[in-house]
């Protein structure tokens, strides 16, 4: 009974044996994977009309890739010309502000848009045009002198005239000083359909004939150094139907496009042209005839 109970004992522990290799299993299933894929190779020749296929399943999917960029860059293509189409439009969208224009031709963003003002005087309401309107400011507005601006009945042209009193520089510095002053004449002129401000300054005493030359000649050495504005010799017929000669200045500001700043403009005209007069009537003076002319 003693060698019956033994093996018993042998079969339990072949119970345990089979547990343990249990643990050991997962290498031999990993021996067996392997074995799989080998026999997968060797055993199966049918499948190998299958890798082709799977072969032309992976070629057909770059050409897919392929094709999914050919489309990309045509939508990339497509995207370039939006702007374009976008600038176009933008263009025409800003086509139409042009064509609003008012009474005077002024565009919508000019800062005298829509204007509309009258002047009353002896003759009854005279329209003032933006032009007119702008030296209207200037002279009124800035300036608080008053209003001496004639406008004709088509309000088309219109017409200041004043007077200044003219001083020389520092003594030694120029050729007429400051006490020599004498009186200059100034006339502003508009032109509405033109849309032109044109500057005159006279000095008011005739020009002797037995100096035109001389003062021709100066106004030709001069001209050519003046940055703003010219010099210039204008004849007229005086009340007794005598020819006079007169030296003048002239300069001129156009205002047309001007969307901001006219009455600026015409300061600035008036500024730099009183300046560079100034400027002009020095140097003539060199010519002592001519500074005893000016100061007659």
């Amino acid at each position: 009974m003693a060698t019956k109970k033994s093996p018993a004992k042998k079969k339990v522990a072949t119970k345990v044996v089979k547990k343990a290799p249990a643990k050991k299993a997962v290498k031999k299933v990993a021996a067996k994977k392997v074995v799989a894929k080998k026999a997968v190779k060797k055993v199966v020749k049918k499948p190998v009309t299958k890798k082709p296929v799977v072969k032309k399943a992976i070629a057909k999917k770059p050409v897919a890739k392929k094709a999914v960029n050919k489309v990309a860059a045509k939508k990339s293509v497509a995207k370039k010309p939006a702007p374009k189409k976008a600038t176009k439009k933008s263009s025409k969208a800003a086509a139409p502000k042009k064509l609003k224009v008012d009474q005077y031709g002024l565009d919508e963003d000019d800062e005298f848009y829509g204007l509309y003002f009258a002047k009353s005087t002896s003759k009854g309401l005279v329209e003032v045009k933006p032009c007119t309107f702008s030296l209207m400011y200037w002279w009124k507005g800035l300036l608080g002198y008053p209003d001496m601006i004639e406008i004709s009945k088509d309000s088309n042209t219109a017409m200041l005239q004043f007077e200044s009193t003219f001083g020389g520089g520092d003594s030694g510095e120029t050729e007429l000083t400051e006490k020599d002053v004498f009186d200059v004449d100034h006339i502003i002129e508009v032109d509405e359909q033109e849309q032109l401000v044109s500057l005159y300054s006279y000095v008011p005493i005739p020009v002797p004939e037995k100096l035109i030359g001389a003062l021709g000649l100066s106004i030709l050495n001069i001209n050519p150094e003046t940055r703003y504005g010219s010099l210039e010799i204008c004849s007229t017929d005086n009340e007794e139907g005598e020819n006079e000669h007169f030296l003048r200045y002239r300069a001129a500001t156009y205002l047309r496009g001007v969307k901001s700043g006219k009455v600026e403009a015409i300061e600035s005209m008036v500024t730099n042209g009183s300046e560079f007069f100034g400027l002009a009537l020095d140097a003539m003076c060199v010519n002592k005839s001519i500074k005893k002319w000016l100061l007659s």
